[in-house]
């Protein structure tokens, strides 16, 4: 039986995996222009997320999920980051520049998240 408290991660994950697929431009946009492919980026992204996702779901990869998830949320700051200088650079909304600046501590909250579901 699949604990609840593991529902919501892998749903969430499992969604932004999705949408790495469904619109890969949002993110291909926000992949800093030092990484040499922002589409493959976009795509292995995607991909993890959704095994990600996946493996939380069995008992037996659990953590291992987990910690893969930790390391991709880790992984992805960088872009979050670099949204978030664009925003600044393109002069976007107070409100806008603000939102993101908030995004930055949910990584460190996601990565709690997931191992603690796991760690049940």
């Amino acid at each position: 039986m699949i604990p609840t408290a593991v529902l919501g991660p892998a749903l969430l994950f499992f969604t932004a995996g999705v949408l790495h697929f469904v619109m890969p431009g949002f993110f291909d946009r926000i992949v800093p222009p030092w990484v040499p492919n922002a589409r493959v980026a976009t795509y292995v992204s995607g991909v993890f997320e959704i095994l990600g996702a996946i493996g939380l779901l069995i008992p037996a990869t659990r953590v291992a999920a987990a910690w893969g998830l930790i390391a991709l949320l880790a992984a992805v700051l960088p872009a979050n980051m670099h949204m978030l200088n664009q925003a600044r650079a393109a002069q976007a909304s107070a409100g806008y520049i603000v939102g993101l600046w908030l995004r930055l501590p949910l990584q460190p909250l996601l990565m709690w998240w997931v191992w603690r579901v796991v760690r049940r």
